[in-house]
């Protein structure tokens, strides 16, 4: 409540009869002694004060009409602001009038008709006054009337004095519902409004309202479902009164918040126009001012792949890419530098490299971003890093990783001599040069990381670093190598640290659902896996390499890797036909562990993890032959078991039913691959594999080969081979050519046929007789085979 409502009542002759109640509004007093007799009383008043505002409370709480309550809240609103009023008092003026009279005022200015003696405007300014009154109390924010009159209150900030527009005379359905009757009292007739803009004390009353919702646990989508944004958007863009100061700011909130992505698949023509006057005032501006407007536009960009065929979108990205040229030349203070970098990372977000602009213009932006992570980085132990530093550095982060994703897709990080450009456009050494200073800022990271003590695990900045850092060692581990080694520890009881926490990270959570910086893989969620997914590519790598493998192996990295796959893959099981959805990270996991268990043999089959990763494949491999959609797994965890099974003892207790499941499975797997050829034509890749053959072709070979280390070190296959009638199959399919189609397949599967023909000689004659047949074709194309059967 507020004066001009105080006012507006005694204008139209709502008083109280001095009977009732008397209440004379007393000055503030200027005695030095005056603030101590009101001191105990929390709204500041003296206890003379205090009576007559008890007086005036009873007076609201047995008032027989809406004239008594508002000369009530008049004499009430005299003697204390709405904004100084204690909780208890105001939770006894809700009590005494509650949400029903200004949702009845609102209602009937919608609505129109002769039952007050208001005009339209009047109720609605008196409406407004309350409710803003009564959501300063956030205990009374929730309330559903309150909510209820959340349509109506952006139907005054969007269409401004004209409340008796067809468009919005439906509104009022909602809160007419939960308000009961009109307000009383007859009156000759209603008027419409003759203001030619919205009162700008009626807007601060509707955006009060608004922000109090807003500010809710799901405050967010209370409004979104009310029609907030599009409301909201359209008021901008006709600049009605505060939509500029009050409603593009709520508006921006609401854009950050976790609705962002449903607000542009419902509002996007919309949002895009604001985009668009928001891009413009930008462009028109000076320098100076633009750097001032920079924090304004990163709210109001799309989520990344939205709108992303636009050509509005492309021509605003592009608009406002070149206002950004000569402020990243320019000399700039920290914090504007600060935003101008989150508002570049923001467009890479959206159309990538490439469409950043100019390849000098790309140069300069990773350096900038670069030397600024140095200088926020390098500090000294202890040194704390402020929130907006914090934020800055996140947008050069993803312009680093950007950087780096461009580098290593043109080849430049992994063979340097070779005449190519890391950013389209660049001269070789100008590519180096930008390497060059990304080595320099992901060793700032690595320096940062290593000043970090546990208790900061939970930092969301600390997340942040640590993700921009695995990005660079998914791609580069030989650079900084000692570094990296030395940093090891760190990483991986970080991982480590989320992964068994047992727990989400709520702060984590909250702040990825907030960041202006997105990310498409894992954009809003925040899982306790999410840091381990990040190092898996990493891990790969070092895992690869003498020197880091066996720190990992001192860091038990192969149980917390089994522990990953375990669950990821209790997850998967229960998933059939279309809601199967891929998991590259366990495909990542199983290779990190294939290294292990390729390098590491006397570490496998002594760790117990091993033996429970075992189990898991001979669990998972049958199963997963009946998920198409996940065969580059099923191919993993198919040539990892083989990789296990071949560094088993030759042993005389039967076999194990899930062992010999897991053959049985392998067997399938690797036959499914071939399909046979058209007339002496090679066999071929089957339909199933074939789009997946880039990735699974050499799991494929390595199981072939593997599987013959398991004939030799299990001869019980050989009888599951014959069980199974997996010769047979396999010599049909390579029909009279004998051939598989590229030589590395035929090299693999000679291997197996060679084992096997040795190991067994009842298998040995099989192949004799098989190659004998007519339906199966000739030796030539396998000539070490050859050999083993003639001697």
């Amino acid at each position: 409540m507020r004066h001009s409502l105080a006012q507006k009542m005694a204008e139209n002759g709502c008083h109280l009869k001095p009977e009732e109640v008397y209440a004379p509004r007393s000055p503030p007093s200027t005695e030095p002694n005056a603030a101590e007799g009101c001191s105990s009383d929390p709204n500041g008043l003296s206890p003379s004060q205090r009576e007559v505002l008890e007086r005036c409370l009873h007076a609201l709480s047995h008032a027989k009409n809406d004239s008594h309550i508002l000369a009530a809240l008049l004499l009430i609103t005299r003697l204390c602001p709405a904004g100084q009023l204690d909780t208890g008092t105001l939770h006894r003026i809700f009590e005494a009038v509650g949400f029903n009279l200004p949702a009845r005022l609102l209602v009937t200015a919608f609505r129109g008709g002769d039952s007050s003696r208001l005009p339209p405007e009047e109720l609605i300014s008196l409406g407004t006054a309350l409710l803003a009154a009564l959501s300063t109390d956030a205990s009374m924010v929730a309330h559903p009337q309150l909510l209820s009159t959340v349509p109506l209150i952006l139907s005054i900030l969007e269409n401004g004095p004209n409340w008796t527009d067809k468009q919005t005379q439906t509104l009022g359905n909602e809160a007419q519902n939960s308000s009961g009757s009109q307000t009383e009292s007859a009156t000759d007739s209603q008027t419409t409004s003759s203001m030619s803009t919205l009162d700008e004390a009626l807007a601060c009353d509707c955006y009060q309202v608004l922000n109090a919702v807003c500010a809710l646990p799901q405050g967010p989508e209370q409004l979104l479902s009310r029609g907030a944004v599009l409301a909201l958007c359209r008021a901008v863009l006709i600049k009605q009164t505060l939509s500029h100061e009050k409603g593009l700011p709520l508006l921006g909130h609401l854009l950050s918040s976790s609705i962002r992505q449903r607000a542009w698949a419902r509002h996007s023509s919309d949002l895009l126009s604001l985009l668009g006057t928001i891009s413009q005032n930008f462009c028109r501006v000076s320098d100076q001012d633009r750097l001032e407007m920079c924090s304004q536009i990163p709210p109001f960009l799309p989520p990344p792949g939205v709108e992303s065929e636009s050509q509005v979108l492309k021509e605003i990205v592009g608009n406002l890419r070149a206002s950004l040229w000569p402020l990243i030349q320019g000399k700039l203070s920290q914090e504007h530098l600060g935003l101008v970098l989150v508002v570049s990372a923001c467009l890479l977000d959206l159309y990538g490299w490439e469409s950043t602009g100019p390849p000098k213009f790309c140069c300069l932006l990773v350096n900038r971003a670069c030397v600024e992570v140095r200088m926020g980085l390098e500090e000294p132990p202890g040194t704390e890093i402020s929130p907006q530093l914090q934020h800055t550095l996140t947008a050069c982060y993803r312009i680093m990783e950007a950087a780096m994703e461009q580098a290593c897709s043109q080849g430049a990080v992994s063979n340097p001599a070779q005449i190519q450009t890391a950013i389209t456009g660049l001269s070789l050494q100008q590519s180096r040069q930008v390497l060059g200073a990304l080595e320099e800022a992901f060793s700032a990271e690595m320096y940062y990381l290593k000043q970090l003590a546990q208790t900061s695990y939970d930092d969301p900045f600390l997340f942040a670093t640590f993700r921009s850092l695995c990005a660079w060692l998914a791609e580069e581990t030989s650079c900084l190598k000692e570094d990296v080694i030395d940093l090891l520890p760190f990483l991986i009881g970080y991982a480590k640290s989320h992964f068994k926490g047992g727990g989400e990270s709520k702060g984590l959570a909250d702040w990825m659902s907030k960041m202006s910086i997105s990310n498409s893989s894992q954009d809003g969620t925040w899982s306790r896996e999410a840091a381990l997914r990040y190092l898996l590519p990493a891990l790969c790598h070092l895992s690869a390499e003498d020197g880091p493998r066996r720190v990992l192996l001192s860091l038990d990295t192969p149980a917390m890797l089994v522990d990953f796959l375990s669950k990821g893959w209790a997850s998967l099981r229960g998933q059939s036909g279309k809601t199967v959805t891929r998991d590259p990270s366990l495909e990542t996991a199983c290779s990190a562990l294939l290294n292990f268990a390729i390098t590491e043999p006397e570490r496998v089959r002594n760790d117990p993890c091993f033996i429970a990763l075992e189990t898991m494949l001979s669990e998972a491999l049958p199963a997963l032959l009946h998920k198409p959609r996940l065969l580059v797994l099923a191919a993993n965890c198919c040539t990892l078991g083989l990789m296990i099974g071949r560094l088993k003892s030759t042993s005389t207790d039967p076999v194990e039913l899930g062992q010999r499941r897991f053959f049985s499975s392998v067997l399938s797997f690797l036959l499914s691959a071939v399909q046979s050829g058209q007339a002496s034509k090679p066999a071929r890749i089957s339909a199933l594999w074939e789009e997946h053959w880039e990735e699974a072709g050499e799991l494929w070979r390595l199981s072939l080969q593997a599987l013959g280390d398991c004939v030799r070190a299990q001869p019980w296959i050989t009888t599951l081979i014959r069980d199974e009638g997996w010769l047979q199959n396999i010599f049909t399919l390579l029909g009279s050519s004998g051939r598989l189609p590229d030589q590395p397949s035929q090299d693999a599967l000679e291997e197996v046929l060679c084992a096997i023909a040795k190991q067994c000689p009842v298998c040995r004659k099989d192949i004799s007789e098989l190659v004998k047949s007519v339906s199966c074709g000739s030796l030539q194309g396998l000539p070490q085979l050859s050999t083993i059967l003639v001697e």
